[in-house]
């Protein structure tokens, strides 16, 4: 309008404080409505005028002097040769919408014949480096059919649109869902092709979800209902009276909100939500997709659209059936020679690429994405350690990120998430071919400390979720903690030219974090993420007391294999779970057990758990009374264990090798020989014997309460033991088989005889569970080795009662015999043997000549501390529910759990610690040898 002439300076100053007004509030960009319209001259129609493209420059220059990162993205509706003029010299738009493509789409999936795709791809210019198509299935308007001939046109409208209240100007007012039959194959290809050509993709709301549309409602209306969030009250948009909605939604039977919607979606992993999610994070690892080349390939099946992304080493094939029917296509790939094409969903490796045509079928609707990769991946992962300095992740950090630490985490972490979980010990994924890994929620605990929830999807087996703590420490503190905990680094920080900011790191470091944490336990407040929040609970004493705001000062951290802990001042230690779960085992064991008068485990006085948009809470920390204790009981037992082989070099005389098993070895006292040999720490596993007895009466001592009442052993529950075995067994032995020949030298011969041994191990774990067993199962420890004791310098106080986290949590509860147990304790006093020799010989404490005095020696001791371990046991235990009925049925029990704990080890050393598979091979061989 004449007074609003551009060029006066306070009409630009005026747009320019409009600008400035919104991307202060953290917009990230503007869309350009009918961009080539923005001025208007008389005498002309006032397309592409030069005043447009000169406030093009102005406001792009205007928002890069003050708002690094933001987007100008132009809506020009024109062919690809003139749109592009949008663009400039890279010093207008940033992004312009592709309009010509997006119906040449819906073409060739209509058409079965990749030509409009192609053809219009290869009229596309070139534009700047850093400026970007974007590209769309549909969005908030029409699917606009102005870029298209009249024939073309005619053909859409019949073959999308056969009702004529559904098109409307020169186009179609329809969601994508309905546009293609709601048929979810053209839906998946669509998007895969979407996702995968040049450009930046653009999802319109409802279409990740199969939205339906009312083109009944008039204008564009029809698709601009509201957001189909659940099947609550107005589908969860508003409590609004639904008189008063803006628009109504949707009701119709295929698409109705009450079965179309996000919640339900949520909830189920195989929904089209959740395939979207994960192809939407497939995509962003690679970034082929949004910068690399493009190359057509020509195969004679004009059905199958297949074309290359290239970007530096990233090599990208992407094959799609445009046909309902199942396709053949042979593709020239002869440049490509010798790589091999990798499946990107499922990591499953194609034939590699000869010299001749390459052939793929492909399903109806049907398309596959292939990295070309030098070598096919391997089955079986490969352990990282926590990674050296000079291999950390390189992040930048901006002020922006510090405003939205906890909203930007996801984004941030996301390329680098795979190989900074694999460097954690607490990471049990190490041996699976990892899919992917993404940040599903953070929650902010302070500024610049978050809750991340990571979900993991492997090629094989169920996903997992992990917790992870992070933190960024800036400046000096970053640089202290770097060189003091490096192994806490998960990245390195720095500023915009490169200069060092700090570095990312598990938060547990960070004590304003871990204040922050017993903060919502104390005070129960909930902290919000984006899909859930933080829930806290804390012990009614220890809030009446104050306690937990007069012991906040965080102390010793400790971070081993498993959870992190943080000890507060004296009085309370607190466990962050790193395997989050609902109705952790470990809270409702030990709250089970403080309830029934067990003393000998700390009881609970604090929860922090994470209760998502929908489903339970899960735990993710527990905080506990603090045991004063001089160590666990691993580090006790190593220490006795130097003492004993410095007496058996120097003269104490050697103890015999015991032939019987730990089960016939128990009935009998050891003779004064062994106690003078072993000494006073004979006395000291005895306790452990007699508390770990305790803690299996505790927890049968109520009938009455269904989650820990014991349960007879059924005929048909003891065949089903026999069947795990199996299972275990032939898995197992299996992955031994196929590791065989990777496995250190030492290991190879054992491994050898087990393999040969194979029919003997399962024909001896059967026999052991098909006597009749006349005790009781109950809920038991689950994980029960000497690193979950502690020892107080008098007694023992029992830890972690969780399980093996590696099961699922559902099998973790079932009820079994508590001897496994105490079969998995007397395996845990085999390997402390086993590591106090190799340590002895690594140190170079251990002469080459006293090996065989040794080595005798310590297999005397497993023996005897085993035995007498047991025998205390049995006699705490006797009378009790649970109790084996006789020596039969004690001795046939123990060997099947000795057995099944052996087989696990052996598992867990192939894929964990091979140079530790000697051990549990060498009892295997044992237990199937023994008479």
């Amino acid at each position: 309008q004449p007074d609003l002439n551009y060029q006066n300076p306070e009409v630009q100053a005026a747009m320019f404080d409009v600008l400035r007004f919104w991307l202060e509030r953290g917009l990230d960009g503007f869309r350009l409505d009918a961009v080539p319209y923005l001025f208007e001259r008389e005498g002309t129609n006032c397309e592409n005028l030069p005043e447009t493209h000169q406030a093009l420059k102005d406001l792009r220059a205007h928002i890069e002097s003050r708002f690094a990162g933001k987007m100008l993205l132009a809506e020009a509706n024109q062919w690809p040769e003139d749109a592009v003029a949008y663009f400039g010299l890279g010093d207008e738009c940033h992004t312009a919408f592709h309009f010509p493509l997006m119906p040449r789409m819906f073409m060739a999936i209509q058409t079965e014949d990749r030509y409009p795709v192609v053809d219009m791809l290869e009229q596309t210019p070139a534009i700047p480096e850093s400026c970007q198509w974007v590209l769309f299935l549909r969005n908030h308007d029409e699917l606009t059919l102005e870029m298209v001939t009249d024939e073309e046109r005619d053909y859409m409208y019949r073959s999308y649109a056969q009702d004529t209240q559904a098109r409307i100007n020169l186009g179609i007012r329809r969601r994508l869902a309905p546009l293609l039959g709601n048929s979810r194959r053209k839906i998946e290809l669509m998007n895969g092709l979407l996702l995968s050509l040049p450009g930046t993709p653009v999802v319109y709301y409802g279409d990740e979800i199969g939205m339906g549309d009312n083109f009944y409602l008039g204008d564009r209306n029809g698709v601009r209902t509201p957001m189909q969030w659940s099947p609550d009250r107005n589908a969860g948009f508003s409590r609004a009276n639904s008189q008063r909605l803006y628009f109504p939604v949707i009701i119709d039977p295929e698409y109705h909100y009450e079965a179309i919607n996000a919640e339900v979606q949520q909830n189920n992993p195989q929904s089209l939500l959740w395939w979207m999610k994960r192809t939407l994070s497939l995509r962003k690892q690679y970034r082929a997709f949004g910068r690399g080349a493009l190359e057509f390939l020509y195969p004679e099946n004009n059905k199958v659209l297949a074309f290359l992304r290239t970007h530096g080493e990233e090599r990208i094939l992407v094959v799609a059936n445009l046909s309902r029917f199942s396709q053949h296509v042979e593709l020239g790939l002869s440049a490509a020679r010798g790589l091999h094409p990798v499946e990107m969903f499922g990591r499953s490796a194609f034939p590699p690429i000869g010299d001749g045509p390459y052939s793929v079928s492909l399903g109806p609707h049907g398309f596959f994405w292939f990295t070309l990769e030098k070598a096919p991946p391997t089955t079986r992962a490969v352990h990282v350690p926590a990674a050296p300095e000079e291999a950390w992740a390189d992040l930048v950090w901006s002020e922006a990120w510090g405003e939205r630490f906890a909203e930007d985490l996801g984004d941030r972490l996301a390329p680098f998430l795979p190989a900074m979980l694999r460097s954690r010990p607490w990471f049990w994924g190490k041996s699976r071919a990892l899919l992917r890994a993404e940040v599903v929620d953070a929650v902010s605990v302070t500024d610049l400390a978050a809750l991340a929830l990571v979900q993991v999807d492997y090629v094989e087996g169920e996903p997992e979720r992990y917790l992870l703590p992070v933190a960024a420490a800036l400046g000096g503190a970053g640089a202290r903690l770097a060189s003091q905990h490096p192994g806490a680094v998960l990245a390195r920080l720095t500023g915009p030219q490169g200069a060092a900011a700090g570095v990312l790191h598990d938060a547990v470091w960070d004590r304003a974090f871990c204040e922050g944490v017993l903060g919502v336990m104390g005070r129960r407040a909930g902290l919000k993420g984006q899909g859930g929040e933080l829930e806290g609970w804390s012990d009614r004493h220890i809030r009446r007391t104050r306690a937990l705001q007069a012991e906040r000062v965080p102390g010793h951290v400790a971070v081993e294999d498993g959870d992190a802990s943080v000890t507060y001042g004296s009085r309370f230690i607190l466990r962050l779970i790193r395997r989050p779960e609902d109705e952790h085992p470990d809270l409702e064991v030990v709250q089970f057990l403080t309830e029934h008068g067990f003393t000998h485990c700390p009881p609970v006085r604090g929860v922090m758990s994470y209760r998502a948009s929908a489903g339970p809470a899960s735990t993710l920390a527990v905080l506990q009374d603090y045991v004063p204790h001089e160590t666990d009981g691993w580090r006790t037992t190593l220490d006795e264990l130097g003492r004993y082989a410095e007496r058996m070099l120097t003269g104490t005389a050697a103890l015999a090798v015991p032939a019987e098993g730990p089960a016939e070895l128990s009935a009998r006292e050891p003779p004064p020989e062994v106690r003078q040999a072993i000494g006073p720490f004979l006395q000291t596993v005895e306790l452990l014997g007699q508390r770990t007895a305790e803690m299996h009466l505790a927890l049968a001592s109520d009938a009455a309460d269904p989650r820990f009442a014991p349960e007879p052993f059924s005929a048909l529950y003891q065949r089903s033991l026999i069947q795990s075995m199996r299972n275990v067994g032939r898995s197992v032995l299996l992955k031994l088989r196929r590791r065989a020949r990777t496995l250190p030298e030492a290991a190879q011969a054992d491994a050898q005889r087990a393999l040969a041994l194979e029919a003997d191990i399962l024909k001896r774990s059967r026999s052991a569970f098909e006597t009749r067993f006349r005790s009781k199962r109950i809920r038991y420890h689950g994980n029960y080795h000497l690193g979950r004791v502690l020892y107080t310098g008098k007694d023992f106080v029992i830890l972690f009662f969780e399980g093996e986290p590696g099961r699922p949590l559902a099998e973790r509860r079932i009820k079994r015999s508590p001897l496994r147990d105490v079969a998995s304790m007397l395996r845990s006093f085999h390997y402390v043997a086993a590591h106090a020799l190799s340590g002895r010989v690594s140190s170079g404490a251990v002469r080459a000549e006293d090996l065989p005095i040794l080595e005798p020696a310590l297999r005397a001791w497993r023996a005897w501390v085993g035995a007498a371990f047991l025998r205390r046991y049995l006699q705490t235990a006797a009378g009790g529910p649970f109790g084996p009925e006789g020596p039969e049925e004690l001795r046939a029990s123990l060997t099947g759990y000795l057995l099944e704990r052996t087989l696990h080890e052996i598992g867990y050393e192939l894929d964990q610690r091979p140079e530790w598979v000697t051990i549990p091979l060498g009892e295997l061989l044992e237990l199937v040898q023994r008479k």
